[in-house]
């Protein structure tokens, strides 16, 4: 369980940031939702939009436990594998 201090200062930590593809055509897609009230349907709608638009295929659709929950650590390989592009949205 991690614990977290309020009233401490947040402690600065390097992110390094996934390389985007060069272009949109094509690419494999993977949506992550976090169950909140039409999260998933609208991540879909996206999903599609960009079908048809880039001919990008949903290669994923992973649902989060919980809005507050990060993804799941045993996720991240499939993600990494399966698709080229990931989307984390949110509903309500």
């Amino acid at each position: 369980m991690k614990i977290f201090d309020p009233t401490a200062a947040p402690s600065p930590r390097t992110v390094r940031l996934a390389p985007r593809p060069a272009r949109l055509e094509g690419v494999r897609l993977a949506l992550v939702e976090n169950t909140k009230f039409n999260s998933e349907a609208l991540l879909r709608k996206l999903g599609d939009r960009l079908g048809r638009r880039y001919g990008m295929t949903v290669s994923l659709v992973h649902r989060k436990r919980s809005p507050s929950h990060e993804i799941e650590e045993h996720v991240l390989p499939a993600l990494q594998r399966q698709a080229d592009l990931v989307i984390s949205g949110i509903g309500d």
